[in-house]
């Protein structure tokens, strides 16, 4: 029996909603429910009744609640008496693009927290650019960024992709059909900072569709650009898992009928040498792993 959908199940008895389990547990609403049917097939019996008034437990819900809380109960005891007598202590210096922070880093966090209690998370938001000379001058130990590192004391793995849209606020003058991009880069485009990959990638686009000088404005917080776009200031250029709520309410929407920016590559780099740093990585693996299946292939690609 899946762990993760008795875990599922057992948020959702607690909180009495699929909204706030998805909350608590990073993922989706759709996540949710896709793990809640699978144990209800699994098992046979329905467990949730889901009404005007909220999420209430079925006389079956509530039989398997109690032995579903005994198993997580026996599983969380057991990885920390397998733990005990090896538990790691020390100090990880993380340092992750804007990009991660607000898709999977909160579930990456949760993971290395549960699975290294003693270990210190010095975590460091920044730009790649910084991001990279920051490792490579030592004072990081792992980073997310968007840029594969060649460099005898650090190694790199490719991730992931962030697919890339054109996103306006709904009802906005910029809310219309574009004939083409050079059409397009007349509005005032927001992106991320000057001189990053997705800066540099979206300008040569846009200059390429026969924009000579496209209207770039760049900003190094995705919260700052998602309020730009809801205060209908322009055209965001970035990737749709980044405002994955504002476009599930209607207050953002996604432009379609025009050749998106390049994706959003996500790359891990690390010390090498460093203890701990090898367990880090591979557990980004795993999460983003995860996330990846909640979310979809039209919010991330995996490589």
């Amino acid at each position: 029996m899946n762990l993760r959908f008795l875990e599922t199940f057992v948020w959702v008895a607690r909180l009495k909603s699929f909204r706030l389990t998805a909350e608590k547990l990073f993922t989706t609403q759709a996540s949710v429910s896709s793990r809640i049917a699978a144990l209800e097939a699994d098992l046979g019996v329905k467990l949730l009744l889901r009404d005007s008034r909220g999420v209430s437990l079925t006389p079956e819900g509530s039989k398997v609640l109690e032995y579903a809380e005994r198993m997580l109960d026996t599983a969380k005891a057991m990885k920390q008496s397998l733990g005990g007598e090896r538990a790691v202590v020390g100090r990880i210096r993380l340092g992750v693009m804007d990009t991660v922070i607000h898709t999977w880093m909160s579930a990456l966090v949760a993971e290395l927290t549960e699975r290294y209690p003693q270990v210190e998370i010095e975590l460091v938001a920044d730009t790649s650019l910084n991001l990279r000379d920051q490792l490579q001058k030592g004072f990081l130990d792992v980073i997310l960024q968007t840029d594969l590192l060649r460099q005898e004391s650090i190694r790199s793995l490719d991730l992931a992709r962030y697919p890339m849209g054109w996103i306006v606020a709904t009802g906005s003058p910029h809310h219309r059909d574009y004939a083409s991009l050079a059409e397009l880069a007349r509005e005032r485009i927001i992106t991320f900072s000057r001189n990053s990959r997705p800066h540099q990638e979206v300008f040569s686009l846009l200059q390429s569709a026969g924009s000579e000088t496209p209207r770039l404005n760049c900003v190094n917080s995705v919260s700052a650009i998602t309020r730009l776009l809801r205060d209908g200031f322009g055209i965001g250029a970035l990737p749709p898992a980044l405002v994955a709520a504002e476009l599930a309410r209607g207050e953002l929407v996604l432009l379609t009928g025009l050749q998106p920016p390049p994706s959003l590559e996500l790359v891990v780099s690390w010390q090498t040498g460093v203890e701990l740093v090898d367990e880090v990585v591979g557990l980004c693996r795993q999460v983003l792993g995860r996330y990846a299946q909640d979310v979809g292939g039209q919010r991330i690609v995996l490589v």
